[in-house]
């Protein structure tokens, strides 16, 4: 089992920037990849930003050149430095990490709003 446990959304206007944070507990040696996903108004969740155990990451679309994941081994943390925030990115953001065997552990999610 993964324990994952997000922190840092809140309110900030449009064009501000926000940091994400997930720290990572329990069988964390399984885990082979971490991200962001997140929950916009009225849409399905979409994948927002990935980090595979070798570092290699993956964006979505609409958050390439905006949005940066990057981990800190020591702490098992993964975080999601987002910038240029725009009010359509506001949703709930969660921290996935994916195990052995495509077991996909998931955070219970911390709200961000961007205020226009």
């Amino acid at each position: 089992q993964v324990q994952l446990v997000e922190s840092g959304g809140g309110l900030v206007q449009a064009g501000g920037s926000l940091t994400l944070s997930c720290a990572a507990s329990g069988s964390i040696f399984s885990i082979n990849a971490m991200g962001w996903y997140r929950q916009t108004p009225g849409k399905q969740r979409e994948m927002v930003a990935i980090i595979a155990s070798g570092g290699s990451t993956n964006y979505g679309d609409s958050m390439k050149g905006r949005f940066t994941i990057s981990r800190d081994n020591a702490k098992n943390t993964v975080y999601l430095q987002m910038n240029s925030l725009k009010p359509e990115d506001t949703g709930v953001y969660y921290c996935n990490a994916l195990g052995s065997r495509g077991i996909n552990y998931w955070g219970e999610g911390t709200l961000v709003t961007v205020s226009s």
